[in-house]
């Protein structure tokens, strides 16, 4: 067993067997102990999941990321897999085995705690703004080197353990993990890759921003987060890259309504609430 795997899924029996199957193709049979854990789902994701060789699957009723993360280590901790690199992966992005094994070949390298894929975000189908709001966004610095908005990464167990001292749940968890690492112990690997599939829509965009913005406010409210992109940063963005710079008041009305609309669930401390995109699972 050269891995564990765990993946939090709520609702996702389209295209769970496909990003399964992909992430254990071209590996042996028993090299990944990869443990699914379907929370609060009301589709047929776990029968989804059973169906595909080499996986583990757990059920709980409580519609909660966290808590599926939570149940997971724990269950592939009880399969004596307290010293394998552990990978945390989104139930609806892709990732190959073998993108998968360039993933755990960084983490050989001396001091190198946590990795992430480079993602590649398909934006063929999407609307205008919602390329728009991509381009400036991928093209970030923080956006570009850290660890969040992949929907995967990779601890050592010693990684791991650093986030388990951390004891905080938040709700945006890749957040949280790239930021207690030091840019020399987490790497983005360029040779690996995973599949983001980005919304169809301005408003299922928005609807995903509100999500970001709200555990963006949490985590600064736990001290979780170092800094956000400022008006000055996008300013220098656009001048260096003009062709991008076109498309900044496009990110900039996204972001800022998304904050707007993002203050009632802050004001009520409401980190539960999941406003899923469904255009992107079409």
């Amino acid at each position: 067993m050269i891995a564990s795997v765990v993946v939090p899924a709520h609702n996702e029996a389209r295209g769970l067997s496909e990003n399964l199957t992909a992430l254990l193709d071209g590996l042996p049979y028993g090299a990944l102990d990869v443990v699914v854990v379907c929370n609060g789902c009301t589709d047929d994701t776990a029968a989804v999941a059973r169906s595909v060789p080499g996986v583990r699957v757990l059920e709980i009723a409580e519609a909660s990321k966290a808590r599926a993360v939570e149940v997971g280590n724990a269950a592939a901790d009880a399969s004596e897999n307290l010293h394998s690199p552990r990978l945390y992966i989104d139930a609806d992005v892709r990732l190959t085995g073998t993108d998968l094994l360039r993933l755990l070949d960084a983490l050989d390298e001396d001091g190198v705690l946590a990795v992430a894929p480079e993602r590649t975000v398909p934006l063929a189908e999407s609307s205008w703004p919602v390329r728009a709001y991509y381009r400036v966004w991928q093209a970030l610095p923080s956006v570009r080197s850290g660890l969040f908005g992949r929907g995967a990464f990779c601890l050592t167990a010693e990684g791991r353990a650093r986030v388990a001292a951390a004891g905080t749940s938040l709700m945006n968890d890749d957040l949280v993990v790239s930021e207690l690492f030091a840019p020399a112990e987490r790497r983005v690997v360029a040779d690996a890759t995973v599949v983001v599939r980005p919304p169809r829509t301005l408003k299922d965009l928005v609807r995903r921003r509100i999500r970001v913005a709200t555990g963006n406010a949490q985590a600064d409210d736990h001290g979780a987060r170092s800094g956000s992109t400022s008006l000055s940063d996008l300013l220098v963005l656009g001048l260096r890259k003009p062709a991008i710079g076109l498309r900044v008041p496009v990110f900039m009305t996204v972001t800022l309504v998304a904050r707007m609309l993002s203050r009632r669930a802050v004001r009520t401390g409401d980190y539960t609430t999941w406003l899923r995109d469904e255009s992107s699972r079409a």
